[in-house]
């Protein structure tokens, strides 16, 4: 297939200049699509979106109810249930979509951020010589360039080094990863190379280099797969989808077809989660596309039907960035349990993982504190010993559940298969489950098909690929610099908005509140360290964010790179909406409450008060101790045996140092375990146990009072910049 053509009129900067800021990997990808020949066939004969922009939710809500019949019904608002409802809007198919939480709020926003073809099936297929896994990979490698092409604000290709520590294993995994290229074609992001043991430690200095022979590398794609899940939504409501998220189905639908005399699913009632109303949306094709929860929907329609889904828990943790090069990734082949674990910069970050163990299904799924440190250790052996990899830099974390399938049409039930199945019932309802993020397209497109085949519909091909999703048409590499240039935006700030808006970035732009300094005009953050603006906020509720979860999670990225940072914005996050949405003191206060909670199960904050607990064991040498006690009176100049606000007050004004009380209370109630407002000694020696044992760092307390104590005299200021914040 021919990609699609490159946006006209892209303005061309130094490649150098231009390189440094996209990054070597996108930047290569974007003058690759200046010269290529080989890009994903467009849809040019597809009609403009209905909408300039999609419809309020009231305006969905009012569609759904007022609308006789729909072609087609699509329960899921993930990856692939966004995936339908776009095949089939495009189609011409008049379509909805309900989702019971918020767009992307399940598995499609907890993956690995890849969009590949899966290198460990391939191996599979070739040494199992499995056709259907051979497919797989295919049809992936093909939905990989496409995704790349549609979404290239939110998507870039990523380097992934191979580390060989073995001589026998070069050619062995050399030919596995040609073969790789070979089968991606004329969809090969990039050719794999093999790197001698300096240059690969040039690439990934942090490398384990004691036995290292050399290394491979070969090129995938990554993505932000919540704001691309939200784009592919957003792309239908453009094209006249009905979509509503916080839509729980609470029963289907049922009617005789009066040609058969059989039952047929017609509908669905349908309850808004937010006001508890209650209404029935009929169609004449319901769709189940609910991952995990495939198989509640399938009991909706006949309950003696038999459990297809086998859910798979994957945990992913994330570290800060310099953990890894900024462009570069590391795939692990082989753990000490067989598993494969990936070691990718993300957003500025470090994520790892996956682990892949049998789990239930549960709407909140908790990462365990057995799989964290099983990332962790497998991390600790590809890295230097020079690298000390803690427990405490865990910014966050978290469990995705992937919903593995058996085919129920097969002889062998108890088969996983490693591709998607959709699935026909008798009373017409159709099921699509299993795949992978990066095929949603196809498996949405198979979807279409078999809904248009079993229920008559008219309808022609699917029409998606080479379709550009939001934000995507228009966006460039150099789009920033008018960001920059037009709104008085930071540089880095500027960034982040066209990387993750692509085109709509100006609209979030206009919002911009002014910052009242010099530079920039305008843009204020909602956290110091993260790019993250309050306009942001207000242009997450147009794109249906509704609670504060949705905005830490989805909208921003906030809760998944650091949880610290994330319930530090919480408040202005929970006001911000307040404002927009007219939310009173209670609303504001419950959703505080669930965001907290949203952060403290699901997204490892747990985990940190697990670290620091006031039953946690000190081990220190009593050399240590010492010093420890002596830092701590420096504070405790009255002997109490607990440190306060104003002692710590009084330390940084005798060296010349104002810090605001809010600050500083923050940075108390840290450590203060049993939460009495006060600091005591055994605390305090608590804490630097943990930080001496690597199960916390980034304290703020115990960094101010080293850093008081080694500059007493020297009358220097104090950082207090949360230092990573991990968990």
């Amino acid at each position: 297939m021919a990609f699609q053509k490159a946006v006209k009129g892209t303005i061309l900067v130094g490649g150098g200049a231009l390189a440094t800021v996209l990054g070597l990997s996108q930047f290569a990808h974007y003058k690759r699509k200046q010269v290529n020949l080989a890009f994903v066939e467009a849809a040019d004969y597809i009609s403009e979106p209905v909408n300039r922009e999609p419809p309020s939710r009231e305006a969905q809500i009012l569609t759904l109810k007022n609308t006789s019949e729909f072609d087609v019904l699509v329960i899921g608002g993930g990856a692939t249930g966004s995936g339908c409802a776009l095949d089939a809007v495009t189609r011409g198919l008049k379509t909805a979509l309900v989702e019971r939480d918020d767009f992307s709020s399940g598995t499609s926003s907890r993956s690995t951020k890849l969009i590949h073809g899966g290198v460990r099936y391939l191996q599979k297929a070739i040494m199992k010589l499995d056709i259907e896994q051979y497919r797989m990979v295919k049809e992936a490698l093909h939905e990989r360039a496409n995704l790349l092409e549609i979404a290239p604000h939110l998507s870039a290709p990523l380097p992934i080094m191979l580390p060989i520590y073995k001589w026998w294993q070069l050619p062995y995994y050399w030919v596995g990863i040609k073969l790789y290229d070979l089968v991606a074609g004329s969809n090969c992001l990039k050719s794999s190379y093999v790197l001698s043991k300096s240059r690969a430690l040039e690439h990934f200095p942090m490398l384990q280099k004691d036995k290292l022979v050399g290394a491979i590398v070969y090129y995938d794609g990554q993505h932000n797969d919540a704001r691309m899940n939200l784009a592919i939504a957003l792309t239908a409501a453009r094209y006249g989808a009905a979509t509503a998220n916080y839509m729980e189905v609470m029963s289907l639908l049922k009617e005789t077809d009066p040609e058969t005399r059989k039952e047929r699913v017609s509908g669905a009632r349908c309850k808004d989660v937010l006001t508890g109303e209650e209404f029935d949306v009929r169609a004449k094709c319901v769709i189940n596309a609910t991952g995990p929860f495939t198989d509640t929907v399938r009991k909706m329609d006949d309950k003696d039907a038999a459990a297809i889904c086998q859910p798979s828990a994957g945990v992913h943790i994330v570290m800060p960035g310099y953990y890894s090069p900024e462009s570069m990734g590391l795939l692990d082949p082989a753990t000490s349990d067989g598993r494969v674990i990936f070691f990718l910069p993300w957003q500025k970050m470090t994520i790892a993982g996956t682990t892949d163990t049998p789990t239930d299904v549960t709407h909140h799924p908790i990462p365990s504190e057995e799989d964290i440190n099983f990332i962790l250790n497998e991390v600790r052996n590809y890295l230097s010993c020079d690298v000390e990899v803690r427990r405490g830099d865990v910014l966050a974390a978290w469990s995705g559940i992937r919903p593995l399938v058996t085919d129920p049409k097969s002889a062998d039930t108890q088969s996983i298969s490693r591709n998607h199945v959709v699935d026909i019932s008798e009373s017409g309802l159709i099921t699509i489950a299993g795949g992978k993020w990066t095929t949603y397209r196809s498996m949405a497109e198979d979807t279409i098909n078999a809904a248009v085949k079993t229920h008559n519909l008219k309808a022609g091909p699917s029409r998606t690929v080479g379709l550009f999703l939001q934000g995507g048409k228009d966006w460039s590499p150099t789009l920033y610099i008018r960001l920059v240039q037009d709104y008085g935006l930071e540089s880095e700030v500027a960034q982040h908005l066209a990387a993750t808006y692509g085109d709509k970035a100006f609209e979030v732009a206009k919002m911009a509140s002014v910052t009242g300094k010099r530079w920039p005009i305008v843009g204020v953050r909602l956290v110091s360290e993260f790019p993250y603006i309050e306009a942001e906020v207000r242009y997450g509720i147009k794109e249906y964010a509704c609670t504060a979860v949705d905005m830490i999670s989805r909208r921003t990225r906030l809760a998944f790179l650091n949880v610290q940072a994330a319930e530090e914005a919480l408040p202005r996050i929970v006001e911000l909406m307040a404002r927009e949405l007219s939310w009173g003191d209670s609303k504001k206060e419950e959703e505080l409450e669930t965001a907290r909670k949203f952060l403290y199960y699901e997204m490892g904050y747990k985990s940190r008060s697990e670290q620091l607990t006031d039953h946690s064991e000190i081990s220190l040498l009593p050399s240590d101790i010492d010093r420890y006690k002596k830092r701590f009176h420096k504070f405790d100049a009255d002997q109490k045996g607990f440190i306060t606000i104003v002692d710590v007050q009084r330390v940084l004004e005798s060296i010349s140092v104002q810090m605001d009380e809010n600050t500083l209370h923050e940075i108390l109630n840290e450590v203060d375990l049993n939460k009495n407002g006060q600091v005591e000694l055994n605390e305090f020696l608590q804490l630097m146990s943990a930080v001496q044992k690597g199960r916390v760092s980034g304290s703020r307390l115990a960094i101010l009072m080293k850093t008081a104590e080694e500059n007493l005299d020297r009358r220097v200021p104090i950082p207090v910049d949360r230092s990573c914040g991990g968990l």
